[in-house]
């Protein structure tokens, strides 16, 4: 690689680095003889875990960090005076190449800034992907972005090339959207999200009647919502998400705290750091509407708008609602059990399959993986104490779970304090 290419490495790989979009799951694309990378193998190196939890190193990188728009969030807005560069397409194919071979990376993210108009825009990057997989022959995980406002030709086109595509929804609501970034709405981001659902379900009806019809975007999509930069409540956030994920392409709603980049502009809140903890509590809410068969309106709604930064969402719930508590986990069926602090889909699939050969007991429980320290509030098994959620109050519970144990070491003639947390 020559000086010029790695130094548009140095900065595009920089700019690229707050799109959190990229995890790499839900696809097998095996080497076939003659090519070369896969998705289940293993400078713009980022790392992103499949659904089995094996982390996976994607080139994250940007076609251009040039920009027709200028929304205020973004880094890589045109008003910003910051280093600029563009790939060549050849130079951005030979570097995917050459990364691979060096087994840096098992795989692509491919975003651009926006250079001259959308359907522009994507068909460069277009380009990208189809000459690593019709010329080098490049098998591995591929996530390329779909540029909000281009049209459906090329997002149908791209969708052939790549495992995983996506558009930003970037603000939760329109007119906040609009306030931030002048020149999006919400139709730019949903038709292509729309095109790229018809790809896919179109795909699975064509491999019905023809088993070797190709296959559009395997990986499905996903979306980013920026948190924290508008003042959109939990409840806002997680009833966009809901609706997202009522569609049968949509994969993942990612959640990316908000970072002062620009702290000049005055439509942006003034804050010190990003708000991880209400980040990560978003995540959990999610995971509770994914896998736990939580609605929306059950973890926030107008009474309650926001998550509880100091407890998790489940947590939360279970102390909102004592009345549903304590379980028998002997005799409850699989939807409560999941809803009970302490155990996970894992866990609960656990109990279903092991109470048919006898009562579960407390150590049997331990076992199995649950985290008896809070589901022993909320169940109730042959030789578990009754000191559920009800006999103690949700408020000694919430006390309990939330106060840190401190433990006091001696080292090198000093005392250390170490918090274990819950």
């Amino acid at each position: 690689m020559n000086e010029t290419v790695m130094e548009k490495l140095k900065v595009l790989a920089e700019s690229a680095k707050y799109d959190v979009s990229c995890a790499s799951s839900g696809t097998v694309r095996s080497n076939k003889s003659g090519g070369i990378g896969n998705t289940v193998g293993g400078m713009g190196i980022c790392h992103s875990f499949t659904e089995d939890g094996r982390c996976v190193s994607l080139l994250k990188i940007m076609l251009t960090n040039n920009c027709i728009y200028d929304c205020a969030y973004c880094i890589n807005r045109k008003s910003n005076d910051l280093p600029r560069a563009t790939f060549k397409v050849d130079e951005l194919v030979e570097l995917t190449m050459e990364f691979y071979r060096r087994n840096y990376i098992e795989g692509l993210f491919l975003s651009s800034g926006v250079i001259q108009n959308p359907d522009y825009t994507m068909e460069r990057m277009i380009r990208v992907v189809k000459e690593l997989r019709t010329i080098h022959r490049f098998n591995g995980y591929i996530h390329l972005k779909s540029i909000p406002g281009c049209s459906q030709i090329l997002v149908n086109e791209g969708g052939l090339y790549a495992d995983r595509m996506s558009v930003n929804l970037e603000i939760p609501t329109e007119q906040n959207l609009k306030m931030l970034a002048p020149d999006k709405n919400f139709q730019s981001v949903f038709t292509p999200m729309r095109y790229i659902q018809q790809g896919m379900l179109q795909s699975i009806e064509d491999r019905r009647k023809f088993r070797h019809s190709p296959r559009f975007v395997p990986a499905g999509q996903s979306t980013q919502m920026i948190v924290g930069a508008t003042p959109e409540t939990d409840n806002d956030i997680l009833r966009v998400s809901s609706a997202l994920y009522r569609r049968p392409s949509m994969k993942r709603v990612y959640y990316s705290g908000f970072i002062p980049v620009n702290s000049y502009d005055k439509r942006l809140p003034a804050i010190i750091k990003a708000p991880l903890i209400r980040e990560n509590r978003l995540y959990q809410a999610d995971w509770l509407m994914r896998f736990y068969e939580f609605r929306a309106d059950e973890i926030v709604n107008d009474a309650t708008p926001n998550l509880d930064l100091e407890i998790d969402p489940k947590l939360a719930w279970a102390l909102r609602h004592p009345e549903f508590f304590p379980i028998d986990v002997n005799t409850a069926d699989y939807q409560m059990i999941l809803r009970v602090p302490g155990i996970g889909v894992k866990s609960a699939k656990l109990i279903v399959s092991g109470r048919r050969f006898g009562r579960l007991s407390r150590e049997q429980l331990k076992k199995i993986g649950i985290v008896m320290k809070k589901a022993q509030y909320f169940i109730t098994c042959r030789d578990l104490p009754m000191n559920t959620v009800n006999e103690v109050t949700p408020e000694y519970v919430r006390k309990a779970l939330t106060e840190p144990k401190k433990k006091k070491l001696i080292n090198e003639g000093r005392q250390l304090s170490i918090v274990f947390p819950d």
